[in-house]
């Protein structure tokens, strides 16, 4: 990716922001029982996340799937996020597919309550992570 300088910080921070405010809208959904949408904004907010970090470091974001590869290529299989950070954002990926487009799949409580914390501590590693990367 061939960016200024300024303006690849510019880009990171808008990821960094919308992933936080992504992250914000799974307290509201979770209160009202929206459960296929609180998969998609974590889903969401994690993809956010990952497309903060790739720019960080001036890799192509391209497509979920490519931003998938790219995050496992560059960032778990060089022990940077650990193995079930990487098939944590794997599977929120999948969850938010399976809901989003299957109208025959629905996601419970029990499928997506315990994937918050995780998600949070996900997107708080990544904005260390590039805190200390600048």
């Amino acid at each position: 990716m061939s960016l200024k300088e300024e303006d690849r910080r510019i880009l990171v921070e808008l990821e960094l922001e919308k992933a936080d405010k992504t992250f914000k809208q799974v307290a509201v959904l979770q209160r009202e029982g929206y459960w296929d949408t609180m998969a998609n904004r974590l889903y969401y907010s994690l993809f956010h996340a990952v497309s903060a970090l790739l720019i960080n470091d001036q890799r192509e974001v391209g497509s979920h799937k490519g931003a998938a590869i790219r995050f496992h290529q560059y960032y778990v299989k060089t022990g940077l996020f650990s193995e079930e950070e990487g098939s944590f954002y794997s599977q929120m990926e999948t969850l938010r597919e399976k809901s989003d487009y299957n109208c025959f799949f629905n996601v419970t409580e029990v499928d997506i309550a315990l994937k918050v914390a995780p998600a949070s501590s996900f997107i708080e590693k990544v904005k260390r992570y590039i805190a200390d990367n600048k």
